[in-house]
């Protein structure tokens, strides 16, 4: 059994590998979270047990609980974004340009912005949905960039939301 000392000192350590991944940076997160779950993991493992395979057993679980815990919250932030797109789009006559926002709770991605058009109304009254064309306006070396993409949303019962089922590779990679 470790004194306290240690075992607060491994935790501190801890939070203080874990703290610069909320930096917004994608692979800089990945990174910093398979790190952190390493570390987090050797600390519970020493902890628990002096069997080599036990504890390669607990750093592997820490290690992907730490990538579903990310995962999610990154669908999440994802979410929210489609969501203020879809809000925005989802009062526009066909032709008409809106600006949609998101500030983001959990600053894993940076805050986006940008326009939306919708460009074609498909279905009726009981089952609206909207094709739509967005912008992501974003500063890269000190010059505005414009990003676009199409994506389709659909009016449920209360509110417009992203109907799109394909992920945008592009956008996110290949975690929609």
């Amino acid at each position: 059994m470790r004194p306290k000392s240690e075992t607060r000192r491994g935790r501190l350590l801890v939070l203080g590998l874990l703290a610069p991944m909320l930096s917004g940076c994608g692979s800089l997160l990945g990174v910093g979270t398979e790190t952190g779950a390493g570390v987090a993991g050797a600390a519970i493992a020493t902890a628990a047990t002096s069997n080599a395979t036990v504890a390669a057993g607990i750093g592997l679980g820490v290690a992907a609980g730490a990538r579903a815990g990310l995962q999610y919250a990154q669908r999440r932030v994802h979410r929210n974004a489609q969501n203020a797109v879809a809000a925005a789009a989802g009062g526009l006559a066909p032709g008409q340009v809106g600006s949609w926002v998101v500030r983001h709770s959990i600053p894993i991605e940076p805050s986006e912005q940008g326009e939306v058009v919708v460009t074609r109304v498909l279905g009726n009254d009981v089952f609206a949905c909207r094709e739509i064309i967005f912008s992501v306006d974003k500063v890269e070396d000190r010059q505005p960039v414009r990003s676009f993409y199409t994506a389709m949303i659909c009016r449920d019962a209360t509110r417009w939301r992203w109907a799109s089922a394909e992920p945008a590779t592009e956008r996110w990679g290949s975690l929609q």
